[in-house]
């Protein structure tokens, strides 16, 4: 057993030693509760909001420096970081009304706020972004995959996501790291923004689609490829899978054709078109 301890350290030598996952799942969990859960009691007491603050710095300070070992670059992204959060808070405190405003079964902002896992999916996305934007890229794709695990929603932290994004129901959706996403867009369960190849030397090309501002993607819909364009205004409809431009005020959907079998001899073959 000692050479099998000895080929696993070995195997590790040069690798970072990171800090356990559940830190950063506790660290996120915290600073979710305190942007967005805090009760108004509390917030009418400003010693404890800044009580609260200060123990996050220092938990995510800590956390930083094992991804930026040098003290003074982790106190910088730390700094940098926090600053950012105001800004941050308000986009998604949009995203969430953004959420209210097209969901009939929301009865209130705080229910997107409290009970929404498609809200703590962007929410996560956000701050994510914000530390892929600082080259803390290991430590926010570490948060993404946490809000992945959490609700089955996969943001890519590269992705670039504009104002009032909305997404409804959310489960199964996938969002890929060149993904360009303009505002009021809103999609629903199952879509796919991906690319068309998979190949490791187009890792630093866009690979995946852009679509623009106003457009709705229904559920179970793909869209591939860097080079495919959603016009701003469109709609997408169901199952739609998609790998070119379409221009603004588009509307493109799946036509689905049903045939009863009967005692005749069966039709040609249904073909669909997009």
């Amino acid at each position: 057993m000692n050479s099998f301890y000895q080929e696993i350290a070995n195997q590790h030598q040069n690798l970072l030693i990171l800090p356990p996952k559940k830190l950063i799942h506790h660290f996120i969990d915290e600073l979710f509760c305190v942007l967005f859960s805090t009760t108004s009691k509390s917030l009418g007491n400003i010693t404890i909001i800044e009580g609260k603050f200060t123990e996050l710095e220092i938990q995510f300070n800590e956390l930083v420096l094992d991804f930026a070992p040098e003290s003074e670059e982790s106190q910088w992204q730390t700094k940098t970081f926090f600053e950012a959060l105001p800004g941050l808070h308000k986009k998604v405190i949009d995203d969430a009304r953004t959420i209210f405003a097209k969901d009939p079964a929301a009865k209130t902002l705080e229910e997107v706020l409290y009970s929404y896992p498609v809200f703590f999916a962007i929410a996560i996305y956000r701050f994510s972004h914000q530390l892929w934007e600082q080259d803390l890229k290991l430590l926010a794709r570490t948060i993404s995959e946490y809000a992945h695990i959490k609700t089955s929603i996969e943001i890519h932290p590269g992705a670039q996501i504009g104002d009032d994004f909305a997404i409804d129901h959310g489960t199964g959706i996938v969002i890929g790291e060149t993904a360009v996403i303009g505002n009021n867009v809103q999609i629903y369960q199952g879509v796919t923004l991906g690319a068309l190849s998979v190949k490791k030397e187009e890792a630093f090309i866009k690979r995946h689609p852009t679509i623009e501002d106003n457009v709705v993607i229904y559920a179970n819909s793909t869209i591939l490829g860097g080079q495919t364009t959603v016009g701003r205004d469109s709609i997408i409809g169901g199952n739609v899978w998609l790998t070119y431009t379409v221009p603004s005020n588009s509307v493109v959907y799946h036509k689905n054709e049903m045939k009863v079998k009967d005692n005749n001899p069966f039709p040609e073959p249904i073909f669909y078109s997009i």
